[in-house]
């Protein structure tokens, strides 16, 4: 399967994050969004990002290898990559981007939001259960 994800994280401290090229940031205590697109194998690219032990790749693994960041909720719909601009844009009207972070590969501000829920998401996605 194709598709568009977003990883609901939850961190449970403010947090320092090195992300990698990026530098180090400061992530506050709170609920956040994560934005990211598989075109091939969704359940596979998903799964690794709910295993602890893996190489630090995309930006997201490095806030993901902090052991105060928690994966709560995983929401995905089938889509081409131009959705996941997409979904990264409509999640920005609702919460504070952390800004160049996830989207090297894009013209968007960022692909990380802090939010305050998640609900809204819930409407025009499904929830995933991956095996892990």
């Amino acid at each position: 399967m194709k598709g568009v994800y977003v990883l609901i994280i939850q961190l449970d401290t403010d947090t320092s994050v090195s992300v990698g090229a990026l530098g180090k940031k400061m992530f506050d205590k709170g609920l956040y969004a994560y934005v990211g697109s598989a075109q091939t194998n969704l359940e596979k690219r998903i799964r690794r990002h709910l295993r602890k032990e893996k190489r630090l790749f995309w930006h997201v693994d490095y806030l993901l290898n902090k052991k105060t960041a928690k994966i709560v909720k995983v929401l995905y719909k089938q889509a081409d990559k131009a959705e996941e601009c997409k979904t990264a844009k409509s999640i920005m009207q609702k919460g504070k981007s952390i800004n160049d972070f996830g989207c090297s590969d894009c013209n968007c501000k960022s692909h990380l939001f802090r939010i305050e829920k998640h609900r809204f998401l819930e409407k025009s996605m499904q929830t995933l259960h991956p095996k892990t």
